[in-house]
């Protein structure tokens, strides 16, 4: 269906909104229609099933239209952008947070494109949203911490996604504590569903605890359902601790 939509348009239109995130690889709720998008000149028209975006500024060549697994789609940063207002929930959040993970775009380039939407629909949320995956927030659960749990002066020290260089290999620690060398890893309810995972992460908490680093793991439930005791309890660990960690120099990372 899509590289019929592709064919019917013949040059004269691209992939893009949620068809467009597809084809860059970020997760998009499954069916809906098709998204074209094409110039001021085009005179493509939709159908059951078919949108057709006429866009006033669009040209058929990079950067605005880009070829990817053989199709033509939008430029990552503005489809980001095209979607915000079609989706809901974590939907909505998932294609940035997604594409930053990947190293597929970087938060200054989707601010950057936010700039060329000032009437976006839910534009401050969008905006909040951005910052927080700039200042560090990886995954949905970081994002809920950022913002219920790990604020105000008690935390200003806190880095997130912090990279250390151990036993060969950098790890990025959720939620680091510069101070205190506290390290809060926040747990997704999809961790831990194994042996194996359960004996990855002791592994890499002793490897920390060689840095001098004190790792406190957070699961998904007390998160979400006792914000408030977590923020307390999080506060008490970095008070029972000594200030003045350092990170060991053989463990900084350095790009």
């Amino acid at each position: 269906m899509v590289r019929a939509a592709v064919s019917y348009a013949e040059g004269t239109a691209a992939l893009s909104h949620t068809s467009a995130l597809r084809i860059w690889g970020l997760p998009v709720p499954a069916g809906g229609p098709i998204h074209l998008s094409t110039g001021p000149a085009g005179h493509l028209r939709g159908a059951p099933g078919l949108v057709v975006h006429r866009r006033k500024h669009l040209q058929m060549e990079p950067p605005a239209v880009v070829v990817r697994k053989g199709l033509p789609v939008t430029q990552l940063e503005p489809t980001i952008m095209d979607c915000w207002p079609l989706l809901d929930g974590d939907a909505k959040r998932a294609p940035a947070i997604v594409a930053v993970n990947d190293q597929l775009t970087t938060p200054d380039r989707l601010l950057a494109a936010l700039s060329s939407y000032p009437r976006i629909a839910g534009r401050r949320h969008l905006l909040h949203l951005l910052e927080l995956i700039r200042s560090g927030c990886r995954s949905p659960l970081e994002l809920w911490g950022y913002q219920y749990i790990f604020t105000g002066r008690p935390f200003a020290n806190l880095v997130w996604q912090y990279p250390v260089h151990v036993h060969g290999r950098v790890l990025y620690l959720d939620a680091l504590d510069r101070t205190t060398g506290t390290n809060f890893e926040l747990d997704g309810s999809k961790y831990h569903s194994s042996a194996f995972h359960r004996e990855r992460d002791l592994r890499r908490d002793s490897a920390l605890q060689t840095l001098g680093i004190a790792v406190v793991r957070l699961s998904h439930r007390r998160l979400t359902r006792e914000p408030g005791s977590v923020r307390t309890e999080a506060i008490g660990i970095m008070a029972a601790r000594p200030t003045g960690w350092t990170l060991p120099s053989h463990a900084e990372v350095r790009y």
